[in-house]
């Protein structure tokens, strides 16, 4: 697995140490990979680490090339992969269980709200269709969905999803609008309206955070996801460019409007 390693929190005894293990980087098999998932529970477990509930090791590893340790321990099985005390918990919704009810913390995270719930639902599947081809309904639907959340932001006046505090809810939005903002610029020449104002100050007040910094993967990396997806079975559109490797990497955290930080 990869040297790759990041840590946060306490290891002294006293918090126990958890390791999540994330896909790496399709460009140099190392760095962060553009996986929503890892995404989402490396910021779930951050938090929790800045809270010193926990001490986070994360881990990165390659799956063009896994290392024979990695196919030894886990098989087949895809990251994210989460370990607790020698436990590996390999399926998502374990994971999201497992953070909610045996990660010291944990259960603060995971706030009730069905509205929120169902609020972000199926964003993620709207913008792979406004990707797949140009098509205005397709972004128009995008749009509108992004426009629903913006009307929530405004309504509730708060910095995040559910209030003042982040939950899980705003670790799983924050990763598919930087997709959005970065994959859908790139493939569909598609951008975030500048009138979501509400939204735009949720995404200022998000990239001021280390959870979220630290766990964000680089712009190169999110498109080569895509470019991956789409090129399955041309082996030719595969082929790495050697300039995209050697490429610095790079992070959309701009704001295209003024944000008056009350």
């Amino acid at each position: 697995m990869s040297e790759d390693q990041q840590e946060n929190g306490t290891s002294n005894g006293e918090v126990p140490e958890i390791e999540l293990i994330i896909k790496a980087s399709t460009i140099d098999g190392r760095r962060k990979g553009a996986c929503l998932f890892c995404q989402e529970y490396f910021m779930d477990l951050y938090l929790l680490a800045e809270l010193k509930t926990i001490s986070l090791k994360v881990t990165t590893v390659d799956m063009q090339k896994p290392p024979p340790d990695f196919r030894t321990n886990f098989e087949a099985t895809h990251p994210p992969i989460l370990i607790d005390n020698g436990l590996a918990i390999l399926e998502n919704d374990k994971i999201e269980r497992h953070i909610m009810k045996n990660i010291p913390g944990g259960h603060n995270l995971f706030v009730q709200d069905k509205e929120v719930a169902t609020l972000i639902e199926n964003l993620y599947s709207k913008l792979k269709l406004v990707l797949v081809k140009k098509d205005e309904q397709k972004n128009n639907a995008l749009l509108s969905h992004l426009k629903k959340i913006n009307d929530h932001l405004t309504q509730r006046n708060s910095r995040f999803l559910t209030g003042d505090t982040m939950c899980c809810f705003d670790c799983e939005l924050m990763p598919r609008l930087q997709h959005i903002r970065v994959a859908g610029k790139y493939f569909s020449d598609f951008e975030i309206p500048t009138n979501l104002a509400a939204l735009w100050k949720y995404m200022y007040h998000m990239y001021q955070l280390d959870a979220f910094t630290q766990s964000c993967p680089a712009d190169q990396d999110i498109i080569n996801h895509y470019k991956l997806q789409q090129a399955k079975g041309d082996h030719k559109m595969l082929k790495m460019k050697k300039h995209e490797e050697l490429e610095t990497p790079t992070f959309t955290t701009s704001i295209p409007i003024d944000i008056t930080d009350n």
